[in-house]
């Protein structure tokens, strides 16, 4: 029998089509430790490999059948060929970055087989300075990036001494803790006696919400008009970014400390995500003027917000986001203006999520991608203005040095998902006090990524000049 699979997880299963794959992924590169290379790496994967374990996340499989009526669910694989899922690749020479995204770009533009559970893990030998990058891709049905950059770093801890760890396939191992505390949700003789009035409970909470949410919807409408931030975005003019797509991938990515971003977040009275954002306004405006193509409206950024709970039992797979739309204020040719509308609009988006129920941002949420979603399952493009722009997420990250059987992490890339009409996705996080930003393209529609990396520089630049650094 199928276990149910959300109709927000199934969305990226319909969407897909040979040029619109859905899922995300992340490049890691690790630095052996002293007495070792990456040979001896590779071969800690093909121990693992050999013990044929795999965590239940993992074995999970796509599926659908007479008795699910058609829909999607999940069903749970026994038999895994870990032999399809991890792969070993080699770098042409010299074996350097340029090389290595060449590589992870066209790795990325490949579908899933959605005939086995859906993920793969690439181990990619032949960088010239001695270093294993690891690749790893998850389709979007099964985890969203904020659940997959989670899943793949449980597999590291800050002890470089530590020998025997997992691979990221395997189960964790299980961190020796007392007996929990006492709990009466925990309890299920307590839930059980508990179940009438829990019963009452929720059906009187699902009507509240529901009666809720049309004037929910109704003040989220209004912003909109008046471009004010939110989940819903009526205000995004078309820019060459937002046209049908073709399969091909294009991948770039680089670092920058973040102690730079912290800086000039703490004299603009700012959060470090609002840099973040500001700095891809700045990026943005700067090549799209390059090539003639700048709106005089304001790009607009669909923003992913995680809604999952710091719960160790909170479950890991599927996607539980919500969404707020930033103006990017690019019609502004100073720095420190972008800077502080992009504060405005994610202030006001903010107040409107707090004021909401976890049910009412989800469904406004779904109401500010309504018409990306149905053109994706359309698989067309309307001659419409778009919803928004961009995509940029900002996963977070670890800000203490990482390491897997003593080998260092020294970069952890995400990618992401372009789509019809989205052809730039913008990625971060952070690793050892770096923030990366990592960009995934229509390698069609948006080739220039290191333009748009060098314009992420000087944007930099001009944003620690505006604030006094």
């Amino acid at each position: 029998m199928l276990l149910p699979m959300s109709p927000t997880d199934s969305m990226f299963l319909l969407g897909e089509s040979r040029e619109h794959p859905m899922h995300v992924g992340a490049l890691a590169l690790f630095t052996p430790p002293d007495d070792g290379d990456a040979a001896d790496l590779s071969a800690l994967f093909e121990d693992a490999l050999a013990q044929d374990v795999v965590a239940p996340l993992f074995r999970k499989m796509a599926r659908r059948s007479v008795t699910s009526l058609g829909q999607w669910g999940w069903d749970v694989e026994t038999e895994i060929d870990l032999g399809h899922h991890v792969r070993r690749d080699a770098l042409p020479r010299p074996g350097g970055m340029a090389e290595l995204m060449v590589l992870v770009s066209r790795l990325h533009a490949n579908l899933l087989d959605r005939g086995r559970p859906l993920w793969e893990m690439h181990l990619i030998e032949g960088l010239d300075d001695g270093r294993l990058a690891v690749y790893v891709k998850i389709h979007h049905a099964l985890a969203d990036g904020t659940a997959a950059m989670k899943l793949l770093r449980s597999a590291l801890n800050q002890n470089p001494d530590e020998r025997g760890m997992p691979a990221p396939w395997e189960p964790p191992v299980a961190a020796t803790a007392g007996p929990r505390p006492a709990s009466n949700d925990g309890a299920p003789g307590t839930r059980l006696l508990q179940l009438p009035g829990a019963a009452s409970s929720t059906v009187r909470n699902a009507v509240g919400e529901i009666a809720g949410l049309v004037p929910v919807l109704t003040r989220t409408v209004n912003h909109a008009v008046h471009g004010r931030g939110g989940p819903v975005s009526l205000t995004a003019p078309h820019t060459l970014l937002n046209v049908p797509i073709s399969g091909a991938r294009d991948f770039a990515a680089r670092t920058w400390p973040l102690e730079r971003l912290r800086m000039i977040a703490k004299h603009a009275d700012s959060t470090i995500n609002d840099v973040v954002l500001a700095l891809c306004s700045g990026a943005l405006r700067t090549y799209l003027h390059s090539l003639d193509a700048l709106p005089t409206d304001p790009l607009v950024a669909m923003v992913p917000v995680s809604l999952r709970g710091q719960s160790e039992s909170e479950p890991e797979s599927g996607n539980r986001l919500g969404l707020l739309m930033c103006n990017l204020g690019t019609h502004h040719a100073d720095a420190g203006q972008r800077l502080a509308t992009v504060r405005t609009s994610m202030n006001e988006g903010k107040a409107t999520l707090r004021s909401m129920s976890q049910m009412q941002v989800l469904a406004t949420s779904a109401l500010g991608v309504a018409p990306l979603a149905m053109e994706m399952l359309a698989g067309r493009r309307g001659p419409w203005r778009p919803p928004f722009n961009v995509v940029i997420s900002n996963v977070a990250g670890t800000l203490t040095p990482q390491y897997w059987n003593g080998a260092r992490l020294d970069g952890f890339y995400p990618l992401s998902i372009p789509t019809d009409g989205q052809a730039l996705n913008i990625t971060c996080t952070s690793t050892d006090d770096q923030v990366v930003f990592g960009l995934t393209s229509c390698r069609r529609t948006v080739s220039d990524l290191a333009t748009i990396l060098d314009h992420l520089d000087t944007e930099l630049d001009a944003l620690e000049h505006a604030v006094g650094l």
